[in-house]
């Protein structure tokens, strides 16, 4: 079923006269006829029965009327929306956000997107790192903010945005506070808050253990800002992006 037939049985649908739609459609009468005629052949029946000067629609005609109206209708949408893409008059973007990466580091960014292209759409959904490449991959996200301390996968580009440090996150009047530097063995027996969507929590366990330094773990949490609050609350130490 090509448009060009659907579009000209609605003609004929309307005017029931070959010879006015042929004009309207600017075809010919044959090339029409031919149309409608493929178009029955596909359905399966008569769409149309001509006596003399007149035209009927068939109960078949009748009955494909309203869906191949809704059909035509969906193209229209379906081109108009496509080009509205292309245009940028529909702008919608999937952001994925690591749940470590906070606004204030991107929200110049969103606002300025925004200024650039006014039709902007943005979708926000914050994952952890393995669930954010699955769905890059997947298709689901145009483009997440994350880090890694491994490879990319080769299928996703990736540019640098920023850098930043790994700090021990401690509260006020914590000992560590006197000190200027915080090194891995001084953190040895302190309680832990530990954060479970850590992206490098291997790569911090193998460096305390290089360094002969072991930590209590006395809570975990999926959640940053449990984690911080509990930090404030001097409950415990935690590793985290500065």
């Amino acid at each position: 079923m090509e448009m060009h037939q659907v579009r000209y049985f609605l003609a004929v649908s309307r005017h029931l006269n070959f010879t006015r739609v042929a004009e309207e459609c600017h075809v010919s009468q044959p090339a029409l006829t031919r149309a409608i005629k493929k178009l029955e052949d596909e359905l399966g029946g008569l769409l149309f029965r001509r006596e003399r000067n007149q035209t009927h629609a068939t109960d078949l005609g009748r009955m494909m009327q309203p869906h191949l109206q809704r059909f035509l209708e969906a193209s229209k949408l379906a081109r108009a929306e496509a080009q509205g893409l292309q245009n940028l008059e529909l702008a919608p973007l999937a952001l994925g956000l690591m749940c470590t990466v906070g606004p204030a580091r991107l929200i110049g960014l969103v606002k300025e997107l925004r200024r650039e292209v006014p039709t902007l759409t943005l979708s926000l959904s914050e994952d952890t790192l393995e669930n954010l490449l699955e769905r890059m991959i997947a298709g689901d996200l145009e483009v997440a903010v994350l880090a890694t301390p491994e490879p990319l996968p080769d299928r996703l580009d990736f540019t640098l945005v920023y850098r930043e440090r790994y700090v021990i996150a401690f509260p006020p009047r914590h000992r560590f506070e006197s000190m200027p530097v915080v090194k891995i063995r001084d953190v040895n027996d302190e309680l832990y808050l530990k954060r479970m969507n850590c992206e490098y929590s291997d790569y911090l366990a193998d460096l305390l253990e290089t360094n002969g330094s072991h930590l209590r773990i006395c809570y975990r949490s999926e959640r940053e800002d449990w984690i911080q609050s509990m930090v404030m609350a001097g409950m415990g130490c935690a590793f985290m992006p500065e």
